[in-house]
């Protein structure tokens, strides 16, 4: 069985020499991830229906662990704004605890696929899917942040999005002037900060202006929601507003609260209810995690382990959700960032983790200040830049139709329904759409002599050639001109050197073929087959019963071997061929 190796990303750095520029490289990079993933984490978070400080806890185990253990050198691990539209209803159904079971049951799925070299096989995903669903979960986001950037109150959960878009609809009058405030103000500075002050990150000075602003209004006596007001936590049974500034212990995710406030009880039911959506999340995590190491391999120049990084995201889901930690994946973003930053290795995202480990402990009471309008606004762009409606149009305008309308369908079921089926349709379509786009390539044709310069071919030797591979989806459509043979006709010479490939249904139909062919006494000679379509044929016993079969390797010798066939059935002496490729080009258990 194979093993995917441990520490993959690790081991490759300390084989190339670990130097002090590299370290240094490390530290700076670690520093200025660890910033911006700080807010991101913890508005990841409550995106997911879950305290703040799980998304801290995610970055500080599942992020350390996927980096130490993973195969990628750059990949930053985290919460990522794709997850946030798969967790929400498991937190929503099943409660916190119910969450976490089911990142541990991903991150189990996760090694799986790594032991099944799955990982070279997430390639295989056509862009479109992807795009499609990237771009509708960011507009799913973009609408859940709706409530908390205009201050709306009396907002249920619903279950779709069409019912969401009425609540938020019928909220609208409760609008917060405070909250609204902030929220725009925010998502202004981060639009406009970056293009004057790139080096400095903008979600930062966005924050601290949002906060600002909201302190100022809240003395003004003008509301505005901040995180201490919506979250708090428990010590010695008192409440305190915020986050807790200590670190996560060590418990069960079942022993976390479910839906009704109370410790999960686990069952078989309660495990197969929680396995799809533990599947999807593992699928999600192994696509995002490897595209993202793609991405960062392609900016540094590296090769990572595909089946090495599943197995540090498998671990870091499984461990994380011990502490508290909600679902990790490596986030695009931050690993783009990471590599520019001067990122030599994972220690990097090592570093990154204890900035936020730093962050918790010391800076924990002004993190209840922050305002949720400008946690929402963040969320706002993070949205935005997820969908690139930019790249999407652009796709759209210059991609084939059939990919259009992949994309266009993942889109839209990623919004009204959810990512799984999305991903599940878009797949089917495209492999559908993909499978009618081979088939047209496919046809077989009447071929005239003088296309091969073979004169005075005798008229009862007929000519096909078929041309594209003969598979499930061709070979019906394919062979079915082989089968309007005229009486008159004895022998038929088939092409087959633009025969790439042809599976189990295309032998099928090509004995069905050859058993019309001889009830008729017609003989039937293979032009050209490669060495791998002859063996497929010879396997299933293609033309074994057939008194009347040769494969030749050209023209010359097929037009010799019909005239040979004919002389035969006219009582005429044979002529003999006069190479000594016949040997070669038919089948040894065949009759000639």
């Amino acid at each position: 069985m194979y093993i995917p190796p441990l520490f993959s990303a690790l081991r490759q750095t300390f084989a190339e020499g670990y130097t002090l520029n590299a370290l240094r490289g490390d530290i700076s990079a670690g520093l200025t991830v660890g910033i911006i993933a700080i807010p991101l984490a913890m508005a990841l978070a409550i995106a997911v229906g879950v305290p703040p400080q799980h998304g801290l806890y995610t970055v500080l185990i599942g992020g350390s662990l996927i980096a130490l253990t993973g195969g990628s050198r750059f990949n930053v691990s985290g919460p990522t704004a794709a997850f946030v539209v798969i967790l929400l209803p498991i937190t929503q159904q099943f409660g916190v605890g119910g969450l976490l079971l089911c990142t541990a049951m991903a991150g189990v799925i996760l090694i799986a696929m790594a032991v099944l070299r799955a990982g070279a096989l997430l390639q295989f995903i056509p862009y479109p899917v992807t795009l499609g669903f990237t771009a509708g979960i960011g507009v799913v986001i973009a609408t859940l942040q709706i409530k908390d950037a205009f201050g709306l109150t009396n907002v249920a959960p619903t279950a779709n999005y069409i019912e969401q878009i009425s609540a938020l609809t019928h909220a609208l009058p409760s609008i917060q002037l405070g909250d609204t405030l902030v929220a725009a103000i925010t998502l202004l500075v981060l639009i406009i900060w970056p293009r004057f002050v790139p080096k400095i990150p903008g979600h930062l000075v966005a924050l601290a202006i949002g906060s600002f602003i909201g302190l100022a209004l809240n003395n003004a006596d003008i509301s505005v929601a901040t995180i201490g007001e919506r979250f708090s936590y428990t010590v010695d049974g008192v409440a305190h507003p915020g986050i807790p500034p200590f670190l996560p212990s060590f418990m069960w995710p079942w022993e976390m609260s479910g839906p009704d406030g109370k410790p999960l009880v686990l069952s078989f039911e309660l495990f197969r209810q929680l396995l799809a959506p533990a599947f999807a999340i593992a699928m999600l995590g192994a696509i995002e995690s490897l595209l993202c190491a793609v991405v960062a391999d392609g900016m540094a120049g590296t090769k990572h382990d595909p089946n090495g990084e599943l197995l540090g995201q498998g671990i870091g889901n499984i461990l994380a959700p011990m502490f508290g930690g909600i679902t990790a994946t490596a986030a695009i973003a931050r690993s783009a960032a990471n590599v520019r930053a001067g990122a030599f290795s994972p220690i990097a995202a090592i570093i990154h983790a204890g900035v936020v480990l730093l962050a918790m402990l010391f800076l924990a009471p002004m993190f209840s200040h922050l305002p949720m309008a400008a946690l929402a606004a963040l969320l706002l762009m993070v949205a935005w830049n997820m969908s690139e409606p930019k790249h999407v149009i652009h796709t759209l305008r210059i991609s084939p139709r059939n990919d259009v309308l992949v994309l266009l369908t993942c889109l839209s079921l990623t919004v009204l329904f959810d990512m799984v089926l999305a991903v599940g349709v878009g797949l089917l379509l495209a492999a559908g759409l993909f499978i009618k786009s081979m088939s047209d390539l496919t046809d077989t044709a009447s071929v005239s002599p003088d296309e091969h310069d073979i004169p005075d071919l005798p008229d009862s030797v007929t000519v096909y050639a078929i041309r594209g591979p003969l598979f499930f989806g061709a070979a019906e459509k394919a062979l079915s001109v082989l089968r309007k043979f005229n009486p008159e006709i004895r022998v038929a010479i088939i092409d087959l050197r633009a025969v790439p490939m042809l599976d189990m249904t295309a032998l099928a139909a090509l004995s069905n073929v050859l058993n019309d062919y001889q009830k008729n006494d017609i003989g039937i000679i293979f032009l050209g087959a490669s060495a791998k379509v002859r063996q497929k044929m010879h396997r299933a016993g293609i033309g074994l019963s057939h008194s009347k079969i040769s494969y030749v390797s050209n023209f010359a010798m097929a037009h010799k071997r019909a005239q040979s066939w004919l002389d035969a059935d006219a009582g005429v002496e044979p002529s003999t061929l006069d190479d000594d490729t016949a040997s070669n080009t038919n089948p040894p258990t065949a009759q000639h």
